[in-house]
């Protein structure tokens, strides 16, 4: 039987949070979020798990992470830095931040062979979303018929009461199949109603059961070849803005308008909730006292 690996991206800065929450320990007993996913792995049957940090974080991490997984299930990691870069590339002087989540997942090509999963370290996507993925994973289909999967959250479950939040808001078509994903920056509840603001300030109104992506991916091995072309591609035409990103929703809309893969949308009961301010910290503390 195939087992998928787990990919945990968690090299964010956490800028808006205040600190390092990937390493807050939120559970009743000291529990990080990224404990709940990889637990949750395990019980689904993920065989490995592979987590993208900085450099600066190893020495917490080997302390305070690997630590715990010892005999659980085999456990690597890989660093996302600046100068992670392909032959002929170099670093502009004023970047600061690495170049986005999907920079991140390439950043896994060595230490990833088989199909897996993406997610954030600081997101709680509940128990079924792993079961799900991993039954999607372990299907066998045609090499010349990539396919690939995201587990879709209601947009109304995935907001803050502390602030605006990023969101991959998605359309799918009656048979699943996904249709288009659009990175919004700036969505928040004003009372009832739900909308984006965009930088130019168009507000747009957003229905709180549109299905929205929190990172929460399914690929085979395929998806780095495929990545490494299109990251080399986005330097040639980037790289002179030292704030430009790559990101997995500017991958996916790619595979979708050329139709080169079939992304699946896949149903889930799980719950939803992260950290992206430090005020929501309270909230998810009280949260998982309930989780099973």
């Amino acid at each position: 039987m195939i087992k998928p690996t787990l990919l945990v991206l968690a090299a964010g800065m956490g800028s808006r949070y205040g600190g390092l929450k990937q390493l807050d320990q939120l559970g009743p007993h000291g529990e990080t979020i990224m404990d709940y996913s990889v637990t949750y792995a395990i019980a689904a049957g993920y065989g490995k798990v592979v987590f993208v940090i900085r450099k600066s974080m190893e020495e917490d991490f080997r302390k305070y992470v690997l630590s715990k997984y010892i005999g659980r299930i085999p456990v690597e990691y890989v660093f996302q830095e600046l100068d992670v870069l392909p032959d002929g590339f170099s670093v502009h002087p004023d970047r600061v931040k690495p170049y986005g989540t999907a920079h991140a997942i390439l950043m896994a090509k060595n230490a990833v062979k088989e199909p897996f999963t993406v997610i954030n370290a600081d997101d709680f996507y509940g128990r079924d979303a792993f079961r799900v993925m991993a039954d999607f994973l372990r299907q066998e289909r045609p090499a010349d018929q990539p396919c690939f999967a995201m587990v879709g959250y209601r947009l109304e479950n995935t907001l803050s009461e502390n602030g605006s939040v990023s969101r991959g808001v998605c359309t799918a078509d009656e048979d699943g199949n996904l249709l288009s994903i659009t990175e919004m920056t700036r969505i928040e509840r004003k009372g009832d109603a739900i909308f984006n603001t965009s930088p130019d300030g168009i507000v747009t109104p957003l229905d709180g059961q549109t299905p929205v992506s929190m990172n929460f991916w399914g690929f085979t091995p395929l998806f780095f070849e495929k990545l490494d072309a299109m990251f080399r591609d986005f330097l040639l035409q980037n790289n002179d803005n030292p704030k430009s990103e790559f990101q997995i929703p500017t991958v996916i809309n790619y595979f979708l308008t050329t139709g080169s893969v079939r992304i699946c949308v896949l149903k889930s009961d799980a719950q939803w909730f992260g950290v992206t301010y430090k005020e929501d910290r309270p909230y998810v503390v009280e949260k998982l006292k309930s989780v099973d």
